[in-house]
């Protein structure tokens, strides 16, 4: 673990620590990106949405329709963006639609 710089770590500074010392950010940025997808899309797509998963940064979602898949894919530019926004750092460089 760490070596503490001060007595009075808060408690997001010392979660930080943990997670970057026990190599857990690449799941929690799993996590986090399919938190997000299903945050921006709301019920309408989620309803759709059969798998979402972030592979180094690249996030894959599969879609049960095709013409949603179609619809979405005009967009992904701007859905990257807001995505990236919403997680508050670059993760997501592509969106593949299945």
């Amino acid at each position: 673990m760490a070596k503490r710089r001060d007595n009075n770590l808060n408690m997001g500074e010392a979660l930080q620590e943990f997670i970057q010392a026990n190599k857990l950010e690449k799941g929690i940025d799993k996590v986090d990106a399919q938190t997000a997808w299903e945050r921006l899309m709301g019920n309408g797509v989620n309803n759709y949405t059969t798998a979402i998963e972030l592979r180094n940064d690249t996030l894959f979602v599969a879609l049960s329709s095709s013409v949603l898949r179609e619809e979405l894919s005009l967009g992904k530019s701007k859905i990257i963006t807001m995505l990236n926004e919403e997680l508050g750092k670059d993760l997501i460089k592509k969106l593949v639609l299945r």
